[in-house]
């Protein structure tokens, strides 16, 4: 008389192709990035809270929600993991926000990273988030290397450029769309990788 597997070995079969799945994936993220000409769009590491102090100050960091101390170790784990890859990094820009600069300097000790308006994150004005996102994605587009380049910024800034809302410590990486058109999207979604 033959037996029926059990649901519990169904689970667990399917569990292990989930993983190595998962695992084949980040496998071949890791691989496009070492041929370079990618954009890496990474959100800045812990920051404890939710939004900024009325009245904050850019230039003064006093003034903002910044990185904790378990952040500024994430972004330095964040880091850890591009070098062990070999992963050349030849760009970063980052948001004028103090915990997306933070995060940038703590990750990427090599490359100073440039502040980049068009990053800021920007509440309830679409006009002025459509317009700062053409701006990134012009960048994108003319970026070919060698290496790649990082962009620090916020959550809502990848979703709004990508329609992905990564998940904490995700890097989302991007090229422009090869077919984009007027009605087409203007950057691809390359692959998403999990870093934290």
């Amino acid at each position: 008389m033959k037996r029926r597997p059990s649901a519990f070995a169904a689970i667990l079969v399917l569990v292990f192709s989930f993983v190595a799945s998962k695992a084949g994936s980040t496998e071949a993220a890791w691989a496009r990035l070492a041929t370079g000409g990618y954009t890496i769009l990474l959100t800045h590491a812990l920051a404890p809270g939710v939004g900024d102090p009325p009245f904050f100050e850019l230039d003064d960091c006093t003034t903002q929600r910044n990185l904790s101390d378990r952040g500024r170790q994430q972004a330095r784990r964040r880091g850890v993991r591009f070098a062990a890859r070999a992963v050349s990094i030849s760009r970063i820009y980052s948001s004028q926000w103090c915990r997306t600069l933070e995060t940038a300097q703590n990750a990427f000790r090599d490359v100073e990273a440039e502040p980049l308006e068009a990053l800021d994150l920007v509440e309830d004005d679409p006009d002025l988030l459509a317009k700062r996102n053409e701006e990134v994605i012009e960048i994108i587009r003319q970026f070919r290397g060698p290496g790649n380049q990082v962009m620090v910024t916020h959550p809502e800034n990848v979703e709004a450029l990508t329609g992905i809302l990564p998940r904490q410590g995700e890097a989302v990486i991007v090229a422009p769309a090869r077919n984009s058109g007027s009605e087409g999207p203007a950057l691809e979604v390359a692959a998403r990788l999990l870093l934290d």
